[in-house]
């Protein structure tokens, strides 16, 4: 959990983060809380948090958040593959808080389209149907939900964008090759927006964490236990602060000139050039 003591860098700001109920995303949320934001808190169903048992529902973690750190917080659903379900949660973020200064895209996930993972998932076998589905949850709504958000930034000219990749972007695999295709899309999507926002001092970056320890990572795959220590080495997954860390980078005052950027955390476990 983020610390009160964390000086208010964010104090005045207003943030939507997508998919925040549970996992990196509620962690995206309490920590731009504890530096002061508002924060809108995006999810697509209101029992999402309690699916790998990390909240209940998503009115209890929006107004836990603003509890927690003392800051205005407001639940928003909606499906972000949809641009009227966009419009709708843009619309109810800004009537509830204000003008949104900064974006944390977080919502998608190498999900089927009847849920859970794609069975088959290689770049061959796999169904039809989850290939839209994994491109839309990811791509889709990466490019328009940014659109969305960044209209009204550029008109107040200003604002921060953070886009979700992931480390799958940026190597060839057999398995989860659709999502790792949906995320080297989302990063390279950053890149653009990013060059056409420059001239309105909006900051647009992707951060492409590695293997982290959200409910869901650890709900859905055997762990090598000696991965889940937290010191001595770098060859081990993350906790979700140390990726949140970078988001706060990203949306504070030390990121402002920092833009088109792709950051991997992942302790080091790419050392290539993305």
């Amino acid at each position: 959990m983020a610390s009160h003591d964390t000086a208010k860098i964010l104090a005045g700001k207003v943030a939507l983060v997508t998919g925040a109920g549970r996992g990196l995303g509620r962690a995206f949320a309490e920590k731009l809380a504890a530096l002061g934001a508002d924060v809108a808190i995006h999810g697509m169903r209101e029992n999402g948090p309690a699916e790998y048992g990390e909240g209940t529902t998503l009115t209890a973690v929006a107004a836990e958040i603003g509890r927690q750190f003392g800051v205005r917080s407001q639940r928003v659903l909606g499906d972000l593959t949809k641009g009227e379900d966009i419009a709708r949660v843009t619309a109810e973020t800004e009537a509830a808080l204000g003008p949104i200064d900064i974006l944390v895209h977080n919502a998608g996930g190498d999900i089927a389209a009847a849920g859970g993972k794609p069975d088959p998932n290689d770049a061959v076998h796999i169904k039809e149907a989850d290939v839209r589905a994994v491109l839309e949850r990811n791509l889709l709504s990466t490019i328009l939900t940014c659109q969305a958000v960044a209209k009204g930034m550029m008109e107040r000219r200003r604002g921060r964008i953070v886009t979700l990749g992931s480390v799958a972007a940026f190597k060839g695999r057999t398995n989860g090759a659709i999502y790792a295709v949906s995320k080297a899309g989302v990063t390279h999507y950053t890149r653009c927006l990013a060059d056409q926002l420059r001239p309105y001092d909006i900051a647009v970056n992707c951060i492409a964490p590695g293997d982290t320890r959200t409910g869901r990572f650890l709900g859905t795959r055997a762990v090598d236990p000696d991965r889940m220590v937290e010191t001595g080495t770098l060859d081990r997954i993350a906790t979700v602060d140390e990726v949140a860390r970078v988001v706060e980078f990203f949306a504070g005052p030390m990121g402002a000139f920092v833009s088109g950027q792709v950051l991997r955390i992942d302790g080091g476990g790419q050392c290539w050039p993305g």
